[in-house]
């Protein structure tokens, strides 16, 4: 299981793993059974190509490598009615999606994993989690969980989704990452994505965050240029402000020459740090609706901790969970 803390400034090997998704040919090849749904953002992004340079810059790194494949019996449809679960399974049984055994199942021929990555079982909806990835992810020690592949609205967002909820830090990089249609692509990587994991990044900036984390280093420095978790720009740091007598530590952010307008951006809320770009788990499109604009005190910030749980009559106030 993740750890609790403060995430690091780069992706450590040792507690990293990348996890591609249903890198296959039903999804990325032309003569694939969903090819006509995928192209658009496949050649958009260049999926393919990415997602090869992704595998092989992180088997150089010593940063583990899973494949998360699709695969469909027999037993699947007859015996486990897949077919009535969802709108999902009913496209791929009805296309013939995934068959096992199949070219459509099988791995694209420029993704093909190498000795010493991980091929996961099947999963058989939308979430990865759902299969055996969580005992390989144990058994690596891992702690930050980068996501790519297809399909950015289904299977890369429920398992970033379950991932979040067990508590690993999640990272998803959107030039590696297709969809059946622009419009799920853009509401995936614009909207949901920042608010479900720590960083929407790309291939290239992954690739070069990637180093053994530094015992004791703040990893931002003043002029780096911090970026929301939608990658929108939010400002220079003028000040790291390292935590003192209760107080958190905290960049000083200039938003702008003309404005003068400063943000007090919480130094935990640094995911990583890319070159002069350190990224923070909130989307810049929300930051407005975040007490940022003032110093942190150390009263502010035990009023948003909250209560210790032997000090609270009652969860909901007037009411507590009903016993089973």
């Amino acid at each position: 299981m993740a750890t609790t803390g403060n995430p690091s400034t780069s992706f450590d090997p040792a507690r990293t793993a990348v996890l591609v998704i249903d890198p296959v040919n039903d999804f990325l090849h032309e003569d694939g059974a969903a090819w006509e749904m995928t192209k658009s953002t496949v050649k958009k992004n260049d999926v393919v190509a990415q997602l090869a340079r992704l595998a092989d810059g992180a088997r150089a790194a010593g940063v583990p490598v899973l494949f998360g494949p699709m695969a469909y019996t027999a037993e699947d449809y007859a015996d486990e009615g897949l077919q009535r679960r969802s709108g999902v399974n009913r496209l791929m049984f009805e296309n013939r999606m995934f068959l096992a055994g199949s070219f459509g199942a099988d791995f694209h021929t420029d993704i093909q994993p190498q000795p010493g990555d991980i091929i996961l079982a099947p999963h058989k909806g939308t979430d990865v989690m759902r299969t055996d990835l969580r005992d390989h992810l144990e058994r690596l020690g891992t702690e930050h969980l980068v996501l790519a592949g297809m399909t950015a609205n289904l299977c890369v967002e429920s398992t970033g989704r379950h991932a979040t909820e067990l508590g690993y830090d999640v990272t998803f990089l959107s030039d590696a990452i297709g969809a059946e249609s622009l419009a799920a692509y853009e509401a995936s990587i614009h909207v949901n994505f920042p608010l479900i994991g720590n960083a929407v990044l790309e291939v290239a900036e992954f690739l070069a965050a990637i180093a053994p984390e530094t015992t004791g280093a703040l990893g931002v420095e003043p002029g780096d240029t911090v970026y929301g978790s939608d990658r929108g720009k939010m400002g220079t740091v003028e000040e790291v402000v390292a935590s003192a007598d209760g107080v958190p530590g905290y960049l000083v952010v200039q938003r702008g020459a003309i404005l003068d307008r400063q943000l007090y951006v919480p130094l935990d809320a640094v995911t990583h740090r890319t070159g002069n770009a350190a990224f923070v788990n909130i989307p810049k499109l929300v930051v407005s609706k975040l007490p940022w604009d003032e110093r942190p005190t150390a009263e502010a910030t035990a009023a948003k901790i909250g209560s210790p749980a032997s000090k609270v009559d009652s969860l909901y106030r007037t009411h507590a969970p009903t016993d089973v």
